[in-house]
Order: C-alpha cells, then structure tokens, then sequence
C-alpha cells in the first residue's frame, strides 16, 4: 500500500492514479468513511485526463488507527504532508461533510500555488454545533446520541445511518441501494472506533468561518436540499455569504450522499466547475 509518514509517525494511506504531470484533483471524505468513497468519482475524473488522489484521514480505513490528533488542525496539516510529498500543484480540493471542513482548513493555510480551485459538497461549514449564534444547527444531544451509540454498537449503528438519512433511503418513495449501505459499513468498520469518536467532536464543534473568509480562490459549494445530516440552513446557505469567490448548487429532494446516489449528475457539475475558467 502507498503511505506517507506524518510528523507524528502516523501512516497515511492514498490513492495516486493518473499522469504526474496532469492538473491534479485530491478527495476528502467524509465521517467515518474512506477515501473508497470517492471510487465512481476517481474513475470518472481519470478518464477525463487528470491525476486523482484520495486519501484516508488518520484513524480512517488503512490509515493508522490513532487515538490522537483526530481534530481539523492536524487533518489539515497531514493533508499538508500528503501535498507537500506528491508535489501537488494548482489542485483541486473536494471534500464531503467532514472532509469539506478538512478542505476549508487546509487551503485557508495552503501554500501559494498549491491549490487552484475547491469544492464543498454537504459539507459541515461554517459550524453545525447549534448555540445562541447558530441556532439554526444541530443540538448538542444529537452528537451526543452518535457518541452513545458507536460506543455501545458501532457496527449496528453503522448499518442505521446509510439505512435511513445518510442518503435518504427512509424517504418515502426513494430507490433503496443496497450495495451503498453495505460499502458504507463496510468503510466504517475498517476504521478505528476512537478516531471514529473523536471526529465527533471535531466535525460538529469546529468553527471554519474565518477559514471560509480567508479563501479567495473559486470554490463550489453542493448541498442536497433534502440533507437530514447536515441541513442546508446551517451549512451551505451561511458557508456561501462566508466565501469571497463562492458560487452555491444546491439539488432538491438530493440527501447528503448525494455524489454517491447521483454520481453522473454530481460528476458533470463538477467537471463544468473545474473546466471552467
């Protein structure tokens, strides 16, 4: 397997696909997943002539399992490393729900040239975490609940989620994947229970508002509309007034996995952004 080694001798998982010489497009995903989530995307992408890269956070799929630095700074900065030791360049950065705030704290910080463009899909900007500042968020007691119930029955609690919210199968009238909740688990369970707990905290309590305001490069912000894990009203319609260069698409009755339900949809949207000058 390909790894890097992060400062703190964590190892690092990814995927390298494509010419080295070409426009390079990197993936984050989401909570508790891995970079496997992003495979009809990789595909896709390389057949359109880029380098893709994705990668499995610290504590996530094939990375380490580590019971430290599961918080956004050190997410950014090994995705740093990742950057640094590929020779990433004028890259497009694409991240999912907790890997959209992964994406926003790394480029506000990346190095001039590093990065050209960078989309948000469902993504957990500006905060979740409501409080008298945001009380259109999601109450403490719902993370609570999700601590609760990894640490009581993980695996059971991994086949709920992609079950019901995670992509809108307990809508009614929604064509159930089986395949999606069975790779969804199957992520989940790859990787580390504590990482996986104290992402929690990390993806529902971080504050990424002067993140966004720092970002002046074009960036794509995607939302289902219909998004019961991170809710439109939070999340994509505050993170848009945030960004100096944002452009919002938002998709009605689309759920939070939406670039896995609809990935020919989400796919030629995010071509038309990357092409486009």
């Amino acid at each position: 397997m390909a790894t890097i080694t992060a400062q703190d001798g964590t190892n690092i998982f990814y995927k390298d696909w494509g010419a080295k010489d070409a426009q390079p497009i990197v993936f984050h995903h989401g909570w508790p997943l891995s970079s496997d989530d992003w495979d009809s995307q990789m595909l896709f992408f390389l057949s359109q002539g880029y380098r893709v890269v994705a990668f499995d956070r610290r504590g996530h799929g094939r990375s380490d399992q580590t019971d430290t630095g599961n918080d956004m700074d050190t997410y950014a900065a090994d995705t740093a490393e990742l950057v640094n030791a590929l020779n990433l360049r004028e890259a497009i950065h694409i991240g999912h729900s907790t890997g959209g705030g992964v994406v926003a704290r790394y480029v506000a910080r990346a190095e001039p040239g590093r990065v050209a463009k960078a989309v948000l899909i469902g993504a957990v900007t500006p905060v979740m975490l409501q409080s008298a500042s945001n009380p259109e968020g999601t109450p403490m007691e719902v993370f609570d609940g999700f601590r609760s119930a990894l640490a009581s029955n993980r695996a059971q609690f991994f086949r709920d989620v992609p079950s019901g919210p995670f992509y809108g199968f307990n809508r009614e009238g929604t064509e159930i994947q089986p395949g999606l909740i069975d790779n969804w688990w199957r992520q989940g369970m790859a990787g580390g229970a504590k990482a996986q707990y104290d992402s929690i905290e990390a993806f529902s309590e971080t504050d990424f508002t002067s993140d966004l305001q720092a970002i002046d490069i074009p960036v794509l912000v995607m939302h289902g509309e219909d998004d019961q894990v991170v809710p439109i009203a939070a999340s994509a319609y505050k993170a848009i007034d945030l960004l100096p260069n944002g452009t919002l698409k938002t998709y009605p009755d689309l759920s939070h996995g939406l670039f896995a339900t609809h990935p020919e949809q989400i796919n030629a949207d995010l071509l038309e952004f990357i092409r486009a000058g």
